[in-house]
């Protein structure tokens, strides 16, 4: 049987270990310093209630008035909502949810009349929603080339395997590639005021400044960015399958077309929810004396061309106003409240198993 010996440590705190044939093996054991082994000072606190007590009674006194707070704010935030889907036979849009065609050539349109009951001030947020439109599954999500939104060219006439089968129709690169951008949200919303009239003025709505900034002048870019046409940039590619124009062709304004196409970008950044809405139009205000948007009736023309009876899905517009923390969103409000009044009702529960059952001799104990 083999001996072998320990020698002493060596200038870094290591053993060493020989044997008979002189070679020397050095010991896994870590060096005996306080780091390694674990010896540093620790704050440790310990819990009496003395502070556990004031601890939830102030978490309490602190987040029950901000949520307070938050839920009013939220609740002040106007918004009125229509379902256009056109599931029930008494909707003006039944006879257009009939049609399932993605691409028609003679899209359908419904008007839908509404009512305001208070009007409007500051800006007014114009918002699409959809129901039970699963943008969070995985290989929908992964659905795009994100070097081709960039504005590679190599990209534009290769797309990624990550967009099939949305990468190439009749043998010519797709752009933009991919499911996501083949399913974009295509229906024309337009408002009108109806005046007292009887005549009819139309809500001026504006496409610019929905996008994330990051998004538009970051993430997405034209090919050949400094050339003004783009036809001849986007030539020897083709449309997504249901879309109804090329990519060069969605806007007039050159600022706002290809893929810095706003309503394109808005609807690329994927929902984490089957329920969702996304940012559609701004009315701005023009005059600080009148409300942007009149207490009175109005009507909404729907160009249908998004089915979404297929999947038992649901269309929406939203009109709403923002505050200080953003759109209506009760849930935060609630949250704070809930959260200090756990906290607040712990308190007062341990206050009094403390005032009964603790040690009399020592009120900062409350171990017995």
């Amino acid at each position: 049987m083999m001996e072998s010996s320990y020698n002493a440590k060596d200038e870094d705190g290591h053993i060493q270990v020989s044997g008979p044939g002189g070679g020397t093996l050095r010991s896994k054991k870590p060096e005996n310093t306080a780091f390694k082994q674990q010896r540093l000072p620790a704050w440790q606190p310990i819990l009496t209630a003395g502070t556990v007590l004031p601890a939830f009674f102030i978490i309490g006194l602190i987040f029950i008035p901000i949520g307070i707070g938050l839920y009013v704010t939220s609740n002040n935030i106007k918004e009125f909502e229509i379902d256009y889907t056109g599931v029930d036979m008494s909707s003006p849009c039944f006879n257009c949810s009939q049609n399932f065609s993605w691409n028609s050539t003679r899209p359908c349109t419904c008007t839908i009349p509404f009512y305001l009951d208070q009007p409007y001030e500051n800006n007014v947020f114009m918002y699409y929603g959809l129901s039970n439109f699963y943008q969070n599954h995985r290989r929908y999500v992964k659905s795009r080339d994100d070097s081709q939104l960039n504005g590679d060219i190599k990209s534009l006439m290769q797309p990624s395997k990550e967009c099939e089968p949305y990468a190439y129709h009749e043998n010519k690169p797709i752009a933009p590639c991919g499911a996501i951008a083949n399913s974009m949200f295509n229906d024309t919303l337009e408002l009108f005021y109806n005046e007292p009239n009887g005549t009819k003025t139309q809500i001026p709505l504006t496409a610019t400044g929905i996008a994330w900034w990051t998004d538009k002048h970051v993430k997405f870019r034209n090919p050949g960015e400094n050339n003004p046409n783009l036809t001849a940039v986007f030539q020897g590619t083709t449309k997504p399958v249901n879309w109804r124009r090329p990519v060069y062709d969605l806007e007039t304004d050159p600022q706002n077309n290809g893929f810095i196409n706003e309503d394109f970008i808005v609807w690329m950044r994927t929902a984490a929810l089957p329920t969702f809405r996304k940012l559609y139009r701004i009315v701005h205000k023009k005059n600080n004396m009148v409300p942007t948007l009149l207490r009175g009736n109005y009507t909404l023309e729907v160009v249908y061309n998004y089915p979404v009876r297929s999947f038992e899905g649901r269309k929406r517009m939203i009109l709403s106003t923002i505050s200080w923390m953003g759109g209506k969103n009760p849930f935060l409000g609630i949250a704070y409240i809930t959260v200090g009044s756990v906290c607040f009702f712990l308190g007062v529960v341990l206050l009094i198993i403390h005032h009964k059952y603790g040690n009399r001799n020592n009120s900062a104990d409350i171990s017995n």
